[in-house]
């Protein structure tokens, strides 16, 4: 029995050679309409909101033990599965379940570089009938590993070794779009819009990792440090938590909740 083993980024005809091993996975993470039109063949479809709990106003919580084992073993993740998600919008959806299963402590996940864009952009087979899955028992451990919260933040706020990044867009970050009840940033926060790892001209894949590198490093993100990455609810920042995972970071954290958490907040600090 051939054995599953591919890269945490992995490319569509890589991931093509080996549709239909055993012990593989392949979860779309898109729109149940896009799906229901069209999905890579064998792929089962997971709803995005089943991965996230909402606590008013703050979104893009990480849900209780008992809700993400229901999730993971609705589509038939163990212990053993190779996962790789894809979904129809630049791998944000994608990124936030490898994110999740990376915290639970599970480590076979792959993201397909460029998703649906990539896969359907350049030929190949596509399929409109949905796949059934096979339920699961999974009860996957939660872990420390890979999420923070403001609490942390707080403690860790003026600590040199502590960087925050921010992947929202330079509106966001400066306070001229406002998604929350105050605007801005956390204070010494720098501002990676998360579209800028994104190659426009090649569907949607990972820039190289040379030009993510410097584009980090221009902004002090470097490996000998704690990355924290944030967005509005860390879906955004969920692509730049596995794009730096790629990269080598190990010291890496996902702020859950993130700026509909820390800017409904009115006893924290904020920069704008």
């Amino acid at each position: 029995m051939k054995k599953v083993n591919l890269p945490l980024i992995v490319e569509p005809d890589v991931l093509e050679e080996n549709l239909g091993q055993p012990g593989l996975l392949v979860v779309d993470m898109s729109k149940q309409d896009t799906y229901s039109k069209y999905h890579i063949p064998g792929s089962v479809h997971l709803d995005y909101s089943k991965i996230v709990k909402i606590n008013k106003p703050v979104m893009g919580l990480l849900p209780g033990d008992s809700e993400i084992s229901n999730a993971l073993s609705s589509i038939g993740i163990n212990s053993n599965t190779h996962v790789v998600a894809y979904d129809d919008e630049g791998g944000g959806n994608a990124c936030r379940l490898l994110w999740t299963l990376d915290v639970m402590g599970h480590q076979k996940f792959s993201l397909l570089n460029g998703s649906l864009h990539a896969w359907s952009n350049e030929n190949r087979w596509l399929d409109s009938q949905p796949t059934q899955p096979v339920p699961s028992n999974y009860k996957p451990g939660r872990t420390t590993h890979g999420i923070t919260d403001k609490e942390y933040i707080i403690q860790h706020l003026e600590e040199s070794n502590t960087k925050l990044l921010d992947t929202r867009t330079p509106e966001e970050f400066s306070g001229i779009k406002k998604y929350a009840e105050r605007g801005g940033h956390i204070p010494h926060a720098t501002n990676m819009d998360w579209i800028f790892a994104i190659d426009q001209n090649k569907n949607l894949r990972l820039k190289p990792d040379e030009e993510l590198r410097k584009l980090l490093e221009a902004q002090g993100i470097t490996q000998d440090k704690e990355v924290i990455v944030y967005c509005q609810t860390h879906h955004r920042s969920s692509h730049t938590y596995i794009a730096l995972k790629h990269l080598g970071y190990k010291n890496l954290k996902g702020y859950h909740g993130a700026w509909s958490d820390w800017g409904n907040d009115p006893d924290v600090p904020v920069e704008s």
